[in-house]
């Protein structure tokens, strides 16, 4: 496994992040432990997760799953830099009384208090922002996370699906502060979703956040889709973001070019996908979610894989960036 810092932190991680949000609700909790020693024995040391993973009224499962595991001891929780969230409502299912969610300081106390107890751990390495919260200002966001890093619980604060010029309003928040800020981004990046490099990508690199790219494969979509969907297997490939994206006959076509460009080089659509984002400037690493031994095997393998230029540019003109901000929208 390769490492890499994660921002301008002195924190090293693996270049994959091991998603959890399958633990759970599709992968039962002793596969969801196998998993996870698996990736350890791989080296991946990076484990990404949320409080609301679980879902509905399971809300919550995926932290307690993690908890579990990390009382197995064998020094776990010491080898893994464990990321996790806020925001999502995490009240009684269908329970909308105020201040369940979202980034109040009084959320963010009683959130952080729960993910502790579910995850058996007494910190946090990463805290997360799962999402804008245009009601709460930074201010007294970070005066609630200045307070848990001083009391242990967190040492490090990311945000997720961030826009560009929010990750500008936190870090400037935190500098008149002294507070250390945002030190990684969590968003929606691969190759045929790049909206991410006009602005959020280098605002990430102007405030030394460390990118973390959710859904690498876009669904399944990056994954060999059409060739699962002719073979009569994947079903990932006909629902959800997958199933959308080939519903349209012009993204089709750029899946279809593209799975035959790796055919002639022999190469795994998936692999590439992965080995793709770990090219690109910025990125700490891609988050994978595997729910089988082979599946883990083949993202580790794409950490080894280098794609040459030839391909790269090949791959470019299949799924063209928007390229950089203001050009990409101006003269």
């Amino acid at each position: 496994m390769k490492y890499t810092q994660l921002g301008r932190t002195g924190l090293k991680v693996s270049r994959l992040v091991l998603g959890t949000m399958n633990f759970g609700p599709k992968t039962g909790e002793a596969e969801s432990h196998a998993l996870m020693d698996a990736a350890l024995d791989d080296g991946i040391n990076f484990f990404d997760t949320a409080n609301v993973y679980g879902w509905g009224e399971n809300k919550g499962r995926t932290e307690e799953i993690l908890g579990t595991w990390f009382a197995q001891g064998g020094d776990r929780r010491d080898k893994v830099v464990l990321a996790t969230k806020v925001y999502g409502n995490m009240g009684a299912d269908g329970d909308v009384w105020p201040n369940h969610d979202r980034l109040s300081a009084l959320n963010i106390r009683r959130a952080v208090d729960a993910s502790l107890r579910r995850l058996q751990t007494d910190h946090i390495d990463l805290y997360q922002f799962h999402h804008v919260d245009r009601r709460t200002p930074f201010d007294e966001i970070w005066q609630a996370m200045d307070t848990l890093v001083q009391q242990g619980k967190i040492l490090y604060a990311g945000s997720s699906n961030f826009p560009g010029y929010k990750i500008a309003q936190a870090n400037e928040a935190a500098a008149r502060r002294g507070s250390l800020g945002l030190v990684s981004e969590q968003c929606l990046y691969n190759l045929a979703e790049r909206r991410a490099e006009m602005e959020v990508i280098p605002a990430a690199e102007e405030y030394g956040l460390g990118v973390i790219a959710w859904s690498p494969l876009h669904g399944g979509l990056l994954g060999g889709a059409i060739r699962k969907e002719r073979e009569g297997g994947g079903s990932r490939t006909t629902d959800g973001r997958s199933g959308d994206a080939l519903a349209n006959s012009t993204i089709r076509a750029q899946v279809q070019a593209y799975e035959d460009l790796l055919e002639k080089h022999g190469l795994e659509p998936g692999e590439v996908a992965l080995a793709w984002l770990l090219t690109r400037p910025g990125l700490t690493g891609p988050i994978v979610g595997p729910r089988t031994d082979e599946q883990l095997a083949s993202a580790v393998r794409a950490v080894e894989l280098e794609l040459p230029q030839e391909l790269l540019t090949a791959l470019d003109e299949i799924f063209p960036g928007p390229g950089p901000s203001p050009e990409a929208f101006a003269w």
